[in-house]
């Protein structure tokens, strides 16, 4: 009977833990991966700002921390428990508490262990299990092995054991730092040269090395994005805008949560987050106050949550969002922006350049089939001018036309170091010209194969060498879209920094500086959302 009941406690445990949460904040606490997949770590420290030691346990599937024990040092170490001297213990109890663990283990040189439901205690590392069974006929107790699902909490500066935890992979090792008299919760704590409030949990999803995810509530967390994303010295509007999107955006996004198990990341992938900071920047009163002054606000479109991105600056207009990443929303439309202009903006403008060489090296790289490239050029605009279609031409006469985001990200290279940083961009130079065609942003890169209609209606392949258009005001001699320097190089020029959609942070300073509000901001960038 005894077999059976931990049997079903089992299986409990692992429907319990087992199952993800297809929600992103749980009970206004959010998951955030600081150190995940190819990041993970063989050892992970922790400092406590103050003397009140950490809270070891688990939280539970509404995010609520579920305490075992205290362990007292403030500088710890988080390791894999089967990476210990030795992988063989002598295992004693179980005990119905942590406190009557931690005696035994106090006792006889040994750490306190918390094995899915029960409290052990764990005595030595040897190296083979003969040499623990001498050890168990003297104290007692069973043979037993750290798994690979195990973490230990060890003291930083002497390596001793303080803890270990082994839920199987179930549930994870939660770490709390607490505050001097004991307050779990109470403190900070710093993980690679930066403090973060909250607590700290150590999974060891694939049973190698430790992922690290901070879990704290979520206007702690976005007094952490805020000041990162967006400078604290900037106007009280504009780090209002920042706070009231990056707390929507913490609400909607799920992107991690089936690959990773936390809800966000802490880079721009998801949004920059530094918790509370470094020693060289952190958050600032005016930040926080921002975060305090727009606190639970969101932003929705028909009711539901917005998709608040937002992006550096937009060089003179944003982009709607199915031209960017395709699929039309709502309430991320395009729209000129009149107010960068009306700023000051670092590095607005921007240019680079590219041999023919590097361009076929480029593409190839990325698997594209395509030859030695001889021209290139911007095949198609949208209404606000922003580049939806970029065709480059080899050798041999093959194209390739690329569109959306990667007329962009297709010209990244590592190697050159070189990218364009904006949707909005011209290109000049080779053997380069394209022809607009009645307005409507698409062009042509020679008039090779064009066709003509003539006054009588006579419809005929052109064959000129000096077009002409018929205008308004008459007739005019035709020019190409762009300039047509001789050689083999390609200038992009362009303006703005990101992927154009949604808010412009330089716009939003730049509107805080004209005197409008977090929601007139909010309201230009999103078409048709309510903030509530």
């Amino acid at each position: 009977m005894k077999k059976l009941i931990w049997t079903l406690l089992f299986l409990v445990i692992f429907f319990i833990f087992g199952t993800v949460s297809a929600a992103a904040v749980v009970n206004d606490m959010v998951r955030v991966g600081l150190r995940y997949g190819s990041s993970a770590m063989v050892s992970a420290n922790l400092e406590n700002t103050m003397s009140g030691g950490y809270t070891v346990g688990y939280y539970d599937t509404g995010r609520r921390l579920c305490p075992l024990g205290v362990v007292t040092q403030t500088k710890i170490t988080m390791v894999p428990a089967d990476s210990l001297s030795g992988v063989y213990h002598v295992q004693l109890g179980p005990y119905d508490t942590f406190a009557e663990a931690a005696a035994a283990a106090s006792s006889t040189g040994g750490w306190p262990v918390y094995l899915t439901g029960a409290f052990y205690a764990r005595v030595g590392c040897y190296s083979s299990d003969a040499q623990a069974q001498s050890a168990v006929s003297s104290l007692g107790g069973i043979v037993a092995s750290s798994s690979s699902t195990g973490v230990a909490v060890t003291d930083t500066a002497s390596g001793t054991v303080l803890f270990e935890f082994d839920c199987q992979g179930f549930t994870s090792l939660a770490v709390v730092p607490n505050a001097d008299d004991g307050t779990t919760g109470g403190s900070a704590a710093w993980f690679r040269g930066y403090r973060y409030t909250g607590g700290f949990e150590y999974p060891r999803v694939t049973g190698g090395s430790l992922y690290v995810i901070n879990v704290l509530g979520v206007e702690d967390y976005v007094k952490g994005v805020v000041p990162y994303e967006m400078s604290p010295d900037w106007p009280a509007a504009a780090l209002e805008t920042q706070a009231v999107c990056a707390r929507t955006y913490a609400y909607m996004t799920t992107k991690h949560l089936n690959t990773y198990g936390f809800d966000l990341c802490n880079t721009t992938d998801c949004q920059v987050y530094y918790g509370l900071g470094s020693y060289t920047t952190c958050a600032t009163n005016a930040s926080n106050a921002a975060v305090d002054a727009t606190a639970g606000l969101r932003v929705y479109y028909n009711g539901s949550l917005a998709e608040t991105v937002y992006h550096s600056s937009d060089g003179g207009a944003t982009e709607s969002a199915e031209n960017v990443w395709g699929g039309s929303v709502g309430y991320l439309i395009g729209k000129e922006d009149p107010y960068e202009a009306m700023t000051t903006i670092p590095d607005y403008t921007y240019s680079l350049t590219y041999t023919s060489a590097q361009l076929t090296s480029v593409l190839q790289s990325k698997g594209y089939s395509i030859g030695t490239i001889r021209n290139v050029y911007v095949s198609q605009t949208t209404p606000t001018g922003n580049v939806c279609k970029v065709t480059f031409i080899d050798t041999s006469g093959n194209t390739l036309t690329v569109k959306n985001e990667t007329c962009r990200s297709i010209f990244y290279s590592s190697t050159y170091g070189k990218s364009v940083r904006s949707m909005r961009f011209s290109i000049s130079g080779g053997s380069n010209s394209s022809y607009y065609i009645n307005g409507t942003g698409d062009t042509l890169p020679t008039l090779s194969g064009a066709y003509t209609i003539s006054g009588s209606g006579t419809i005929s392949a052109y064959s000129g060498s000096s077009p002409y258009v018929i205008t308004s005001s008459g007739t005019a001699a035709l020019s190409d879209g762009t300039s047509s320097a001789s050689g083999d190089s390609f200038t992009i020029t362009g303006t703005g920094n990101g992927h154009n959609v949604g808010m412009s942070q330089y716009g939003a300073k730049a509107m805080a500086e004209q005197g409008y509000s977090f929601l007139d901001i909010l309201n230009f960038y999103y078409t048709n959302v309510t903030v509530g």
